[in-house]
């Protein structure tokens, strides 16, 4: 009984949750739960049939047996109607055997009322036999019908699997049409006439045959349709996570079956969606960047008509960040089009051409290591990326390093600055646009908050990670991981 609160029981909940925790790897994709049913399915299916078959195996198991003692009470019947002037006892034991008793009845015989099916079967091929050996119709009634075992036991469903040679028991009722009022009880035992089943090979051959390769098959065979309907799912992920790195890329091909036609013009709608908003916002903003020029300059002439003092210099300083910001705003939203085409980069020569840049600026900029080959990506966003990285180390360290690294499957560019560093809790949210951490970074620097934007937004196009981690004791290391694969 539950609990009165309505929760199952601790120990069926921890059951449960071990259960979960088993089943779930098996259980996490849609083709291995479709396994799962088709598997689970088939065994039971095959449980419901099977009581098909074991019977099917029983009557198959009666039936060489009635049909021997259908050949020998043929012959005792013909024997008896051709030796009719002997007594009836001595007819009977010259005819009998060990497993072969004969008893004359007196009397009506037995109703043999609601017989079961296979009573009704075995009766059905003993009198087919009787008719067509003796050649004229003849009907006998079987009053009980039984296999034993190799061990003289009742040979139920499953004990017959592991019997090698059942032996079939019959208490048959037979009319004499030539004394009327008498009819010969039979009781008679037969095996299978020399024809042994291997227990151990026959439960085998049903296992490996009935269970195990039908089962197999089907669900192979599921399987392999499955995975061939499954394959839109699929495009649709793979054409999910492009769109992710380009909203430019090429649409779905609209062709298939009906419903992967319609879901693949479904999605390349929302592509179409997704870029005339993206492109409307783009148009919002840079409109109002460009009108904010015009009074931003203007504020500039008139601050150049104020007194030289304090005053100016608070304009001026005002005016430089708005332009910076509306400036970096444009770069922002430039930096999430990634319109361009990719190609071949040297990353070698574009390292070394910022460096350069960088250096004749006054910067201190080293450079370790190098790139084997060149990399598939969009090279001036990729050049935008590694610049706004640059400029923050440089900002706020005074100098930095990069460090290369590269393998057959990705390159790594490390960044790093001797600066403050970062606090932990503020370690993701400094990706966020026009978010700045004043507490650890000189506020005399404050930047506009969008180049750590930008250069993730173009990590995430090139399918790249970019990731800030501290120095020990000081300092910042910006890793961005580029896929070559």
């Amino acid at each position: 009984m539950p609990p009165p609160d309505g929760h199952p029981p601790a120990g069926r909940q921890r059951w449960r949750q071990r259960c979960c925790r088993w089943l779930r790897p098996w259980s996490d994709s849609l083709w291995s739960r479709l396994a799962w049913v088709l598997g689970l399915g088939m065994l039971i299916t095959q449980g419901v049939t099977s009581s098909v078959w074991f019977d099917l195996r029983y009557r198959h198991a009666m039936e060489m047996p009635i049909r021997l003692v259908s050949v020998q009470l043929a012959d005792t019947l013909r024997t008896l109607e051709l030796a009719s002037a002997l007594p009836a006892a001595q007819q009977l034991a010259s005819l009998e055997s060990g497993q072969f008793q004969l008893t004359l009845r007196h009397g009506p015989m037995p109703s043999g009322e609601d017989p079961d099916d296979l009573i009704r079967s075995v009766e059905d091929i003993l009198n087919q036999s009787l008719s067509d050996r003796l050649g004229v119709q003849r009907h006998a009634q079987v009053l009980a019908a039984e296999l034993i075992d190799d061990h003289g036991r009742t040979a139920t469903l499953w004990r017959l699997l592991a019997a090698r040679e059942p032996v079939g028991h019959f208490r048959i009722a037979v009319p004499l049409p030539a004394q009327p009022g008498q009819w010969l009880e039979v009781v008679a035992s037969e095996a299978q006439g020399g024809i042994e089943a291997e227990p151990v090979s026959m439960i085998i051959d049903y296992v490996l045959r009935i269970y195990v390769l039908r089962i197999l098959l089907v669900i192979a065979v599921a399987l392999l349709a499955v995975r061939w309907v499954l394959q839109l799912m699929r495009r649709l992920a793979a054409a999910a996570d492009a769109l992710g790195r380009d909203l430019h890329r090429a649409p779905l091909p609209e062709d298939g079956p009906r419903e992967v036609r319609q879901a693949a013009q479904t999605f390349n709608l929302m592509q179409r969606r997704l870029l005339e908003d993206r492109r409307e916002r783009t148009r919002f903003l840079a409109a109002v960047s460009h009108d904010l020029r015009t009074p931003i300059t203007r504020l500039r002439l008139r601050t150049e008509l104020l007194p030289s003092g304090p005053l100016q210099a608070r304009f001026r300083q005002d005016l430089e960040a708005m332009e910076q910001m509306v400036s970096s705003t444009l770069d922002f939203m430039r930096g999430e089009e990634h319109a361009e085409a990719r190609q071949k980069v040297d990353v070698n020569g574009l390292l070394a051409g910022l460096r350069a840049d960088f250096e004749e600026a006054g910067a201190k900029l080293a450079l370790q290591g190098q790139a084997r080959l060149p990399l598939s990506a969009y090279a001036a966003s990729l050049r935008r990326c590694l610049q706004n990285l640059l400029e923050n180390a440089i900002r706020y360290g005074g100098a930095a390093e990069i460090h290369v690294a590269d393998s057959a499957r990705e390159l790594r560019i490390a960044i790093v600055d001797d600066g403050p560093g970062i606090p932990e809790e503020s370690m993701e949210l400094v990706f966020e646009p026009f978010y700045c951490v004043e507490s650890s970074r000189n506020a005399e620097l404050k930047g506009s908050g969008l180049g750590l934007s930008i250069a993730r937004s173009i990590a995430q196009a090139h399918g790249a990670t970019l990731e800030l981690r501290n120095r020990s004791p000081r300092g910042l290391e910006a890793v961005l991981t580029i896929p070559r694969i």
